[in-house]
């Protein structure tokens, strides 16, 4: 991509994880950037102290997600500052009873030679609660992009692993902050496997899986470590990408997008592809959905015939498989737009026979066909934080990657056509019911004269809370069933899940249960009501 400077972007220093290898050459430290949780190695000759810097990062970054980290730091510093005083208090006290002249001069000739060693750029790890370090990161876009990945399965003893990321600590002070300039280190990828794309935004990750029939993968949160499980014969490898745009920015591909489909999620996607640079046509069933996206400079496509003709990548996002058969095979629907190259990208959360299908319609008129149905719903739309699940033309899905990066925050490469729609239905299925048991306990909890509140409040104490969680709840107590996702899009969900079960005689009981109080929701006129409207089918 082209070579182009990012402002700097706070962060502090981390543990790697200890299979992570460190990159040859120069000194460099591991650096987990706040706000984002990516991490990436820095050279230690590009740190410089973060409150020199700090109004002149605010000046250059007017972003959300710098606010949002700088918010991070702050927050950060106030906790360390509060853990040392606590810790000066407590020495203080220790010293004042040994009054003793011969160990405080001990003590401030050995932070003397600290800080002598701090400023050879030599750092040591310290021992002393709250000494960690916090660094403001800018980066040069290169040749190369830092990476959280999973190296080669064999452990390699590079030291004890870290423990909730237990930090590098500097010993000069708790708050010693630096800036980092210049190109950031990465990592050489393995023969046949695809580099990831460049001119990526730092806050979205890639997952590759080349799946075998029998593939064991774990994954955990990309915000601590990513670590693959793996069987011994299994040969499932997953990598996950950053970039060197610190700044949120990506490079928008030339390519001409059209976008078929303005319901709640199509009409942030689009937005955010709208946002992020890219040439958008746009279609709807009913147009006048259309007309704020051409105000935001958005092209109107007449049908989506004419739209997949005009423009090199097609997506969609609709309702149901009914609506997607329509969508393509109907009159001037999109296989009539067609042609050897063209591409079309379903988004939509259907079953695998009809992506399947789909699929084969469109390659066999010479087109590329990829699945991509998103995890999220109506916030995380607009806020281009949607995760991605892709299966089908590996090439497209790469050519996608701008695309993805304005709406999304993570992708996932499934494999073959058919792997994304079965996975998206199975996050459904999970959440579905986790709504249904929401609501079940929050009128359980009424009937029985316990507080809803409380409820709430004690559940976000515990292992289960969660956004989602929190916000169902509050949309429950407040009565405001706004939808955020359908109920009738959840329950479409949960009976193509059970679906999926049928089909290889698989038991799913609790989707089963699930779906029965989402039907009772239904026919109490709940189906354009948020899912958390659920609620309404347990009151008597």
């Amino acid at each position: 991509g082209k070579l182009g400077r990012y402002p700097p972007w706070p962060g502090k220093i981390v543990n790697p994880p200890k299979d992570l290898k460190k990159p040859r050459g120069k000194k460099c430290f591991f650096v987990k950037f706040f706000g984002t949780e990516d991490h990436a190695w820095i050279k230690v000759e590009q740190l410089k102290p973060y409150h020199a810097h700090k109004e002149e990062m605010i000046k250059i970054n007017k972003g959300k997600r710098f606010q949002q980290a700088v918010d991070a730091v702050e927050e950060f510093l106030r906790k360390t500052k509060g853990k040392d005083q606590a810790s000066s208090h407590n020495s203080n006290e220790e010293k004042n009873r040994r009054n003793s002249s011969e160990e405080r001069g001990k003590q401030s000739a050995g932070e003397e030679k600290r800080k002598a060693s701090l400023s050879e750029g030599k750092v040591k790890k310290g021992t002393g609660e709250g000494k960690k370090r916090v660094s403001s990161v800018s980066s040069e876009r290169g040749s190369k992009s830092p990476l959280k990945r999973a190296q080669d399965q064999s452990p390699r003893k590079r030291g004890r692993p870290p423990k909730d990321e237990k930090d590098l600590t500097i010993p000069e002070s708790s708050t010693v902050k630096r800036v980092m300039t210049g190109t950031v280190a990465g990592f050489k990828w393995p023969p046949g496997v695809s580099e990831p794309v460049k001119d990526s935004d730092p806050h979205f990750h890639h997952f590759l899986l080349s799946q075998t029939e029998k593939p064991a993968v774990c994954y955990q949160a990309i915000t601590k470590k990513l670590k693959v499980c793996e069987e011994e014969t299994g040969s499932t490898s997953i990598q996950a990408a950053d970039s060197t745009a610190v700044n949120g920015s990506i490079t928008p591909t030339d390519k001409k997008i059209g976008f078929l489909g303005l319901g709640l999620m199509g009409s942030g996607i689009v937005s955010n592809l709208l946002k992020m640079g890219h040439t958008v046509t746009v279609w709807n069933r009913t147009a006048e959905k259309c007309d704020l996206f051409i105000q935001e400079g958005a092209r109107l496509g007449r049908t989506p015939a004419e739209v997949v003709s005009t423009c090199d990548i097609t997506f969609a996002c609709v309702s149901d498989p009914k609506a997607a058969k329509d969508l393509v095979l109907g009159p001037s629907g999109v296989l009539q737009g067609i042609r050897p190259g063209k591409c079309y990208v379903d988004m939509s959360t259907v079953d695998a026979d009809t992506v399947t299908e789909l699929a084969q319609v469109i390659v066999s008129r010479g087109g590329r066909f990829l699945e991509a149905p998103v995890s999220g719903n109506q916030q995380l739309s607009n806020d281009g934080m949607l995760v991605i699940l892709a299966a089908g033309d590996r090439g497209l899905y790469e050519d996608c990657s701008s695309c993805f990066q304005a709406m999304g925050k993570t992708s996932f490469f499934l494999g073959e056509v058919g792997n994304a729609a079965k996975m998206m239905l199975i996050v459904n299925m999970v959440q579905g019911s986790f709504m249904a048991t929401i609501a079940e306990g929050l009128t359980l909890a009424q009937v029985t004269g316990q507080s809803q509140q409380t409820l709430l409040d004690i559940l976000n104490q515990g292992q289960l809370a969660s956004i989602f969680l929190d916000q169902k709840c509050q949309n429950i107590l407040q009565g405001n069933f706004k939808p955020d996702f359908y109920l009738k899009y959840i329950q479409k969900d949960l009976r193509l899940a059970i679906a999926l079960g049928d089909s290889v005689n698989h038991p799913t009981p609790m989707a089963a249960a699930a779906n029965e109080v989402y039907k009772r929701a239904k026919a109490l006129d709940q189906s354009d009501n948020d899912m958390s409207a659920v609620y309404r089918a347990y009151i008597h």
